[in-house]
């Protein structure tokens, strides 16, 4: 059923133009998230660039992890500070194309880092990496502006799906036209850098010239640093208007560390804990960027209707149930065989698995982004925004550095399990959590200060 109310307030519709413009950032960045974080780059910096398996990769992971968790202390840091400049000069444009164009240059520079150049991609990832992730959080910005609160699980879901459709392009091209992340095939794995650099600098031009800067820029007055300290101090002493978002940022924290190191070492995993060859790797991408695009879809179609936080909570337990199934593969498969006589292959019983978390990858996310969107006024969506982008990228630092230091003890696959007890964790925070309630006081607050 509908969780609106008579009196909500009515955001208009956006241009079908609009919102296609708006989606397209996520088709987009996919390229980077996918080749860079999650599919190619990763696992060529872990066992060729840095490489030692003699001790399991455990230094190159850890360094992995730690180059990830430096990018998202920058976006903690600078976050809600660039949301606050960007909500009170109405710059939410300027601001993503300075952080679109920075990806592109960090990205395409990733060519250069050859076997043992490990300093030099450490920066790279660490620049590339922020500049994305605060991306993320000025997209995101726009979404309260494209329709009106019943819509936007919709118009999010839309948007999340488009990105998994973008992922499946380039990195379809990717894996079959530059082949695997290897030392003998370096010289042409080393490419994957320029081309998600290009792919995302020619596809994520119809935002730039779609998508529309709503907002009265106020005048300059004070310096920007003053601006932005002084909204921010202000919202941090709101909050306690907004205590369903404020809760849900800190549920939000903990789901997303789970998030993340699953972004960030699932294909790792694979090469190293279920020893995947490359065809099934192959397989494993396709298989999650259908399931995450269809997760996306479906969820974001129904979670206007059962409510956004329920659908989030669903979400985390079919995250529970995914990490389980991941740390339980090897064992899993090797009992299946000895029961009945079978010859499965452990990376075969990793691609049933893969769909279920790609349903998870795709519906959690589009869930938190709409539901963040029903918990901001107007006029505060960029700096909210900021706060929810600093909650992701808190969590990512939380999360990568938990599992880089706690693999370097026992071992990737069972410190694999973290993410389990983040998502339980973050179901119980969010129990606490009420829509309506939080909705009510996004309306009562543009009550009172007045319609953007």
């Amino acid at each position: 059923m509908s969780v609106m109310t008579a009196d909500a307030p009515a955001r208009p519709w956006a241009s079908r133009k609009e919102i296609l413009g708006w989606a397209m950032f996520d088709f987009a960045n996919q390229a980077y998230t996918l080749l860079i974080i999650t599919v190619v780059f990763g696992e060529l910096f872990t066992t060729v660039i840095v490489g030692d398996r003699g001790d399991d990769y455990r230094l190159a992971n850890f360094l992995w992890s730690l180059a990830l968790a430096v990018s998202y202390l920058l976006v903690v840091v600078t976050g809600p500070l660039c949301g606050a400049v960007m909500d009170y000069r109405a710059a939410k444009k300027v601001f993503l194309f300075v952080s679109y164009l920075a990806t592109v240059a960090a990205t395409a520079l990733l060519y250069f880092v050859a076997p043992g150049f490990v300093w030099l991609g450490l920066v790279l990832i660490v620049v590339s990496n922020y500049a994305y992730s605060m991306g993320e959080s000025f997209i995101a910005a726009f979404l309260p502006d494209l329709g009106p609160p019943e819509a936007l699980g919709r118009i999010s879901g839309f948007g999340w799906a488009l990105g998994y459709l973008g992922g499946l392009v380039a990195a379809g091209f990717t894996l079959v036209v530059l082949g695997e992340a290897s030392t003998e095939n370096f010289d042409r794995i080393r490419w994957v850098g320029p081309f998600a650099a290009g792919f995302f600098l020619v596809t994520a031009i119809p935002t730039f010239l779609w998508v529309r800067e709503r907002g009265t820029p106020q005048p300059p007055g004070r310096s920007y640093r003053e601006i932005a300290w002084r909204r921010v101090s202000t919202t941090l002493h709101e909050l306690k208007r907004f205590r369903d978002l404020a809760t849900f940022l800190v549920s939000l924290l903990f789901s997303m560390a789970g998030v993340y190191i699953i972004i960030a070492f699932a294909f790792i995993y694979g090469a190293q804990v279920i020893g995947w060859d490359a065809t099934v790797r192959n397989l494993m991408f396709i298989i999650v960027q259908i399931t995450a695009a269809a997760g996306a879809l479906g969820f974001g179609a129904i979670q206007d209707r059962i409510g956004t936080k329920v659908t989030y909570l669903i979400t985390l337990t079919l995250w529970v149930a995914a990490i389980l199934a991941i740390w339980a593969t090897p064992s899993l498969t090797a009992g299946l065989n000895a029961t009945f006589g079978l010859d499965w292959q452990a990376q075969h019983l990793f691609l049933v698995v893969g769909c279920l978390a790609g349903l998870s990858l795709g519906s959690s996310q589009s869930a938190s982004r709409a539901l963040v969107g029903l918990f901001s006024p107007t006029r505060k969506a960029a700096e909210f925004f900021g706060f929810w982008g600093l909650a992701n990228k808190l969590a990512g630092v939380v999360g990568i550095v938990g599992l880089g230091l706690l693999q370097s003890v026992v071992g990737l696959q069972a410190s694999i399990l973290l993410c389990a007890g983040l998502f339980l964790v973050a179901i119980l925070i969010c129990l606490g959590v009420s829509q309506g309630r939080g909705m009510q006081a996004a309306r009562e607050w543009e009550a009172r200060n007045g319609q953007a």
